[in-house]
């Protein structure tokens, strides 16, 4: 929380930097016609009641209408729109300068009565979702039959993990791999002085429900480290930014912080002077912020430091960072992503989709409850496909997150159109043991790495925009269509657009998952990237190296056997039935084939094709799909502002390329190896 006069000050410095070149993304002027055009009341105390006042006061202020601000308890006028915060049964409400570590009620009350709408919230935050929830809607939201409908967020915890390097090294903090430019936060190697930019986007995310966000590398470097000392206060300068979104900051620390920063021999994390230290060290973060969120931890990870040194279990390190944040109401979000990668090649029973059950499963109701492990939606590293990871359902006494990527690390760096809510979809929806994944994931929330940079269009491109825009809906409510998702985003982003805007941006996005699939990686066997950067295809870039992502193609056949008969046995880490689904060839699902099986280039799929076919099939669809993408957008390009026109071509030229290369080196490589041709008859080199 925050007071009343900070909230003032940060909405201030937003309005007076309209010089500042930044694509409002889907919160463009015109979204508050409906609204600011109408009688509007905000009633109730709180920092970030005072906060909607403020987008109240600007919507009237540009579009004619009126409003009025009560306090707590005041009669409510006649309206075409009340925000009001309900009166309390078990306390006081909140006051502007309080400090809230539990988790608050974020729901509210929408309830319309012949074309007059009362939001009422339990709480201010819950208020600010009402708030953009009626913005969302603009003028369906006082059109249509009397409504009266409670929404609430899936899980308190709807987090980003932002992928920034305080790199002193660059001219500007560089956002990890460049996909969106210099980093919001940090220039010169230290936190940014004008933090303008800053509160736009913690305006954005707050519109989609994020309520928190991890600032910094979860490979924490030393630079990055200074964030927990020497540099806190410009931390606290962030926090001042977000809190009127109602949104805290975390940190991604390091486990060794204890002596790189403080000068011990060991972070062990039974050595008493170890956890005094962090003791220390939440005293002062939380001195400072005091409605800090808490650490992000990468341990014994990709050659991160960690408990393992030490002969010590992660619930050990967990444990101990969880009792120094714990006096605080502070989370310890604690990653899953542990595994080997320094294996040898050679040795196919060492499996790296297996590490993460076998690390954490036999810990499960050992973590402290304040501890959060933070699980990837699959066992190696956000491929384009990928099995559900089995950790989700192995850990029922512990609190889980469900890890997703809004950056697009292995599906086009933000230089292809790829709209992820149905990837997103089909995991949150999927059934894994006692439920579908979006409910195992409740008590921990979600979690997603991020990338929004200082490009004018946030996400390097202007469509990546819609995967921020999705992870945020889809957490709040994973229920949702992710293709309406796609619908808001687009109503709202190309506001009074011709409809054939919308129709070009659904032929592009709506399956723009599975085309990226078709022309990169077939059925499941994922990576396949240049080592590195991870952009572009190198079929054996990994194959032969310590990281474990192998494909094991030859002349006879490709895939990794992961059977319990014959192979790695990851399947059996799995419950029923996925364990015997994924065990037979027989039940299979063709996407994820290879990723379970070893199979002949002559294998035939239940749809009927062979192996070596489907690869040769896709691979030249995917670009003709591609091609049509740029058909559709070339229709409708003199439609939308020049900037959006003109980058969008941009990235749609650089995927069509893209995607002809992969379609060459993936076809080539399978006939060189399989000696098959294709039954197409298609030029192969």
């Amino acid at each position: 929380m925050t007071t009343t006069e900070e909230t003032h000050a940060v909405t201030s410095q937003r309005s007076t930097t309209e010089h500042v070149t930044v694509h409002p993304a889907w919160l463009p002027g015109a979204a508050s016609a409906a609204v600011g055009r109408r009688r509007v009341v905000v009633a109730g105390d709180g920092a970030l009641v005072s906060t909607v006042a403020a987008e109240v006061a600007a919507a009237v202020a540009s579009h004619g209408g009126s409003w009025t601000r009560l306090e707590a308890g005041a009669g409510v006028a006649d309206a075409d729109l009340v925000l009001t915060i309900a009166e309390a049964d078990d306390g006081p409400a909140a006051t502007p300068d309080a400090v809230v570590q539990a988790e608050c009620d974020e729901s509210f009350r929408f309830m319309r009565d012949a074309g007059s709408v009362v939001v009422e919230a339990a709480s201010d935050a819950g208020l600010l979702h009402g708030w953009f929830h009626v913005l969302r809607l603009g003028e369906a939201a006082f059109d249509g039959p009397d409504a009266d409908e409670k929404h609430a967020p899936a899980a308190a915890l709807r987090v980003l993990d932002h992928w920034d390097n305080v790199d002193e090294h660059h001219t500007m903090g560089q956002v990890e791999r460049g996909y969106s430019g210099g980093s919001l936060f940090y220039a010169h190697g230290r936190v940014r002085e004008d933090l303008t930019r800053v509160d736009e986007y913690a305006r954005l995310l707050a519109s989609v429900g994020i309520n928190s966000v991890a600032i910094n590398n979860v490979n924490v470097h030393a630079r990055e480290a200074r964030l927990l000392t020497d540099d806190l206060m410009d931390v606290a300068r962030i926090a001042a930014v977000f809190r009127p979104w109602g949104i805290r900051v975390h940190l991604s620390v390091s486990f060794a912080a204890p002596v790189t920063l403080g000068g011990l021999a060991t972070s062990d994390p039974l050595d008493p002077q170890v956890a005094h230290w962090w003791v220390r060290a939440a005293a002062r973060v939380w001195g400072a912020i005091p409605d800090f969120g808490g650490f992000v931890v990468k341990a014994d990870s990709e050659g991160q430091p960690g408990p393992f040194a030490y002969g010590r279990t992660h619930a050990d390190g967990a444990n101990m960072l969880a009792r120094a944040v714990a006096p605080y109401g502070g989370l310890i979000h604690w990653r899953a992503f542990v595994y080997n990668h320094r294996q040898d090649w050679r040795d196919r029973s060492t499996d790296r989709a297996r590490a993460a059950y076998d690390h954490f499963a036999p810990l499960d109701g050992q973590f402290d409850d304040n501890v959060v492990v933070q699980v990837k939606y699959g066992p190696l590293d956000f491929q384009v496909r990928e099995p559900v990871s089995p950790v989700l359902a192995a850990l029922p006494r512990t609190r889980v997150a469900l890890e997703l990527q809004v950056t697009q690390e292995y599906t086009g760096q933000q230089k292809h159109a790829v709209y992820l809510g149905p990837q997103w979809s089909e995991i949150l929806r999927f059934s894994l043991g006692d439920g579908v994944v979006s409910n195992l994931a409740t008590a921990g929330g979600f979690a997603a790495v991020s990338n929004a940079g200082d490009d004018p269009f946030w996400a390097g491109h202007p469509f990546a925009q819609a995967n921020l825009y999705a992870y945020g809906r889809l957490t709040w409510d994973p229920s949702l269509d992710p293709i309406a998702v796609l619908d808001e985003w687009i109503a709202q982003t190309f506001p009074g657009s011709p409809v054939e805007v919308g129709e070009a941006l659904h032929a592009i996005l709506d399956r723009s998952w599975e085309t990226y699939e078709m022309y990169t990686t077939p059925l499941g066997v994922g990576f396949m990237v240049r080592p590195g950067h991870h952009y572009g295809p190198d079929v054996d870039g990994y194959e032969y190296t310590p990281w474990g992502t192998y494909h094991f193609a030859d002349r006879d056949g490709i895939g990794v056997d992961r059977t319990r008969a014959t192979g790695t046995g990851y399947t059996g880490q799995y419950p029923a039935p996925w364990c015997d689904v994924y065990e037979s060839l027989e039940t299979c699902p063709d996407e994820l084939l290879l990723f379970f099986h070893h199979v002949p280039y002559s294998h035939v799929l239940h749809s009927g094709k062979t192996v070596i076919q489907h690869i040769y099939d896709t691979h030249f669809e995917g670009v003709e799909r591609v091609e049509a993408m740029v058909t559709a957008w070339e229709g409708i390009a003199g439609l939308v502002e020049a900037d959006v026109a003109e980058r969008v071509s941009e990235r749609l030229a650089e995927q069509l390329r893209s995607a002809e290369e992969w379609r060459d080196q993936v076809t080539t490589y399978f006939f060189r190896k399989s000696g098959v041709p294709d039954a197409g008859g298609r030029r192969i080199y």
